[in-house]
């Protein structure tokens, strides 16, 4: 069966969780099929973004979220909107395009943006923790000068902050 959960991340007694789509029988913080967003309890209020095309296609195709994740779609609107998509309306109609509005919020963590384990070390050992320090950096330049971001990386990091997607 597949299910919609949370996986861990963060430092100790630090966490913050990334919505997964997984198979019921891999460990919680395991393998999983796809990363459709993220939620931080830490800050005020708490952070939740979750791809709402991704969800109800999983939900279409009998994905079941756990209890923790119910809670995060209802509180989104999701489940709404996944109940008017089961009851017949076309999902073009159901779900809201957001794509114009999406952005990166600015207080995220440089480690939340699904960036390589490596981009995300280099970042932070040169004091770059949030996103909006990242997105200061990209427009001064400053970014070309951190040893060990090569354009690749530079390419990444600009594509995830214009799109949005996380």
């Amino acid at each position: 069966m597949v299910k919609i959960r949370l996986r861990r991340m963060g430092a100790k007694k630090q966490p913050h969780y990334r919505v997964v789509v997984a198979d019921s029988r891999a460990p919680r913080d395991g393998r999983f099929i796809e990363t459709i967003g993220y939620y931080n309890p830490r800050t005020e209020p708490s952070t939740v973004r979750i791809d709402e095309v991704r969800a109800i296609y999983w939900l279409e195709r009998g994905a079941q979220p756990t209890r923790a994740v119910a809670r995060l779609l209802t509180k989104l609107g999701i489940s709404g909107r996944w109940a008017l998509a089961e009851a017949g309306k076309p999902l073009e109609e159901v779900v809201v395009a957001e794509v114009a509005e999406a952005e990166v919020p600015a207080d995220l963590g440089v480690d939340e943006l699904g960036l390589p384990t490596r981009v995300t070390n280099i970042l932070t050992s040169a004091g770059i923790t949030k996103v909006s320090e990242l997105k200061e950096g990209l427009e001064k330049g400053e970014l070309s000068n951190i040893s060990g971001l090569g354009p690749k990386s530079l390419e990444k990091i600009k594509k995830i902050l214009e799109e949005g997607s996380l």
